[in-house]
């Protein structure tokens, strides 16, 4: 089985946040919710790069560990999903997380941090696959679809790839060799 997984080429990445408004509309994110975001390094400087960043769906996810009442769960394709139904909103999954994937509602009384929501790489979630429930819940489930997350699909640099982790590693040394910064044949 694929193991699913982002990469970012912060060689081709133009800022043009296409990612994170493809992503916002297509599962109706709620305001103050940022699922994905474009991070700029060395801002006005040489060197200056720009890369998307959300959840990574690692193999061994840190917020999984951390997660006191087993709100995450891997899909047998390494995808790094919650159930909002069982999340209580301590916050752990938010500090042990080395992307700030995890996010909060901003509304609500102080304090209260209500239920997290993160990158789903549009798997949907726990509910039934393309549920009104799962719509709701965790967005469009294009992984059920045959489809690959919209971020990936609305990048017109194509600087953010999503899929099989092998092939996508493979489209990326291709590119860095076709630059001549890895090793000649």
């Amino acid at each position: 089985m694929a193991r699913m997984k982002f990469l970012v080429d912060a060689e081709r990445c133009i800022e043009c946040n296409a990612c994170v408004t493809a992503c916002k509309n297509e599962n109706e994110v709620p305001w103050g919710i940022n699922r994905r975001r474009v991070v700029t390094l060395k801002d006005g400087t040489p060197g200056e790069r720009s890369i998307s960043v959300a959840c990574m769906h690692c193999s061994d996810a840190p917020c999984m560990a951390v997660c006191p009442v087993d709100v995450f769960y891997q899909t047998a394709d390494g995808i790094v999903l919650h159930n909002k139904d069982l999340c209580i909103g301590c916050g752990y999954c938010l500090f042990a997380c080395p992307f700030g994937a995890p996010q909060f509602p901003t509304s609500g009384s102080f304090g209260s941090r209500g239920k997290m929501d993160k990158c789903t790489f549009c798997a949907g979630g726990p509910d039934e696959d393309n549920s009104a429930a799962e719509f709701k819940n965790y967005g469009r489930n294009r992984i059920a679809e045959g489809k690959l997350p919209i971020c990936a699909e609305m990048c017109a640099t194509k600087a953010l790839l999503a899929g099989d982790g092998n092939i996508i590693a493979n489209i990326y040394r291709e590119r860095i060799v076709g630059r001549g910064f890895g090793a000649s044949n």
